[in-house]
Order: C-alpha cells, then sequence, then structure tokens
C-alpha cells in the first residue's frame, strides 16, 4: 500500500522484531483498575481480562494497552507497588495466551515499564511523555521497545487547571519537538505521538486540536489518537459514556482522514470497520 496525503507506512522495532505497518492500528484498552471513567472497560479478576483480550483480538486488535493507573481528570493517586500488583500478573497472564500479540503498558513509572516488559509487554505508553519519571526513555532504549509519547500538563488529579496555550497546535508541536530530542538523546529510536485529547485541554480545544491534527505530521512521526468514549463526546451530547459509541466511530474516522496511525478504543470491532471502510 502506498503513502497517501493522509496516511503513511510505518516501521516499529518491538524487542528486535521490526515490523511494518500498511494501515492504521487499532489498540485495545484494558484496564485493570476500580475507577476507570468508562465502567465497563474494567477488569478486576484475570478470568474476565483474558476473556475481553481474546474478543478483542478476535474483532482485530493490534495491540492490547494494560493500564493499572487510571488517567481520568482528579483520578486518585496509585502507589508503585499497587500498580504493579494490578498489571504485572494480568500481562503475564495475556502473554501467555496470546504470545504473539503486542502487549503495550500504559505507565508513566519507568520500573513499572521495566517489569512490564519482563513480564511480556513490549510497548510503553506513557501519558506524561517522560515528565513524572524520565527513567522511563531509558527502559524503552535498553529494551528496544516503541514509546507513546503523551502531551499532558501535571497529573491526572491537577491537568484541567492548566489549559492555556497561546496556540495549541504550535505548543504542542513545539512539546513533542522538545520531549522527542530529549527522547532520542537517551536512545529512543521508535516514537509515536499522542496529543492527549482529553488531557490539560477544555471541550473545545479537544475539537480544534481533532480539525488541525494534520498540523502534527510536521514531526514525521505516527500519530496515535485515544478518543474513545470521553467527555469531549459524551458532555458535549449530553449523554453516558455507555452512550458514546456512535460519537467515537465519528470522530475516530475524522482522526483518520487527518493522518491518525494508531486507533486507541474501548470497542476494537466498530474501530477496526471505520478503517476497512475508508481504506486508508
Amino acid at each position: 500500500m502506498k503513502d497517501t496525503l493522509i496516511y503513511s507506512k510505518f516501521r516499529l522495532n518491538f524487542k528486535g522484531n521490526l515490523r511494518e505497518f500498511s494501515q492504521p492500528l487499532v489498540m485495545g484498552i484494558l484496564n485493570v483498575t476500580p475507577d476507570s471513567f468508562y465502567e465497563s472497560s474494567r477488569h478486576n479478576d484475570i478470568e474476565s481480562l483474558l476473556e475481553q483480550a481474546k474478543m478483542m483480538i478476535n474483532e482485530g486488535a493490534d495491540i492490547l494497552d494494560i493500564g493499572g493507573y487510571s488517567s481520568r481528570p482528579g483520578a486518585s493517586f496509585v502507589n508503585k507497588q499497587d500498580e504493579l500488583k494490578r498489571v504485572i500478573p494480568a500481562i503475564k497472564a495475556i502473554h501467555k495466551m496470546f504470545p504473539e500479540t503486542i502487549l503495550s503498558i500504559d505507565t508513566f513509572r519507568a520500573e513499572v515499564a521495566q517489569e512490564a516488559i519482563e513480564a511480556g509487554a513490549s510497548m510503553i505508553n506513557d501519558i506524561s511523555g517522560g515528565q513524572q519519571d524520565d527513567n522511563i526513555f531509558s527502559v524503552a532504549a535498553e529494551f528496544s521497545v516503541p514509546y507513546i509519547l503523551m502531551h499532558m500538563r501535571g497529573t491526572p488529579e491537577n491537568m484541567q487547571d492548566d489549559t492555556q496555550y497561546t496556540d495549541l497546535i504550535i505548543d504542542l508541536n513545539k512539546y513533542f519537538s522538545e520531549r522527542i530530542k530529549l527522547a532520542k538523546a537517551r536512545g529512543v529510536h521508535d516514537i509515536i505521538i499522542d496529543p492527549g485529547f482529553g488531557f490539560s485541554k477544555t471541550l473545545d480545544q479537544n475539537y480544534s486540536l481533532l480539525h488541525e491534527l494534520e498540523d502534527l505530521s510536521l514531526l514525521g512521526k505516527p500519530v496515535l489518537v485515544g478518543l474513545s468514549r470521553k467527555s469531549m463526546i459524551y458532555k458535549k451530547l449530553g449523554i453516558k459514556p455507555e452512550e458514546s459509541l456512535n460519537g467515537t466511530t465519528a470522530l475516530n474516522s475524522i482522526a483518520l482522514t487527518k493522518g491518525a496511525s494508531i486507533l486507541r478504543v474501548h470497542d476494537v470491532a466498530e474501530a477496526r470497520q471505520v478503517i476497512n471502510l475508508l481504506k486508508i
């Protein structure tokens, strides 16, 4: 498949295994938390987690993203020991049952990332972009895994207190340029950027970002988009997260036409259908 104006092929190195992707990927969300904003995404026992993982893989998930620290606005602090207790058994179990599936660890802590990779993960998804623990860059470099670098100010507890920008897209491009340079200096080669919908952004800013998403292509990195059932959908429509699948599909369609390389979603089948229908 040839590159187009809205999508480019990309390669990623997973622990020495170089893979090329010719169409956008679907990342399925697996939360081992008691307080993620979308209740149906929570899995607090291994059996239900494995059932959900199996369903997502059968529906076309390329990556499964496992997180043990809710990043919803105002989320409570989780200590490192509790995060490890949540994610490591989950990753071990999924990796044992589905050894060929790419597993991503959703964490901003270097120690959690390292133990997760040793347990079977081969990708790091860091909502802080290395700002909370810059040793995470060294972990990504040491194990040769792709690193997802997201934009957020502060922490989940206080991120919505800092939403002032001179120009959102210009500020994001500057942020990513600086963080990418730092990550590369620490030896990270495979970097994916995530503009952080819902993180340190107002509802209107989220939509401005979506409609200008293609401007992030100047950075030359694959772009991950996480819009699934977020408040920018259900608050705007006056509905609940459980009723936000249609809105998610609509916004994912826009994101794909503006160059998104990875869709991070709760609903894998629907995301895969969007990709297949648009034939990006």
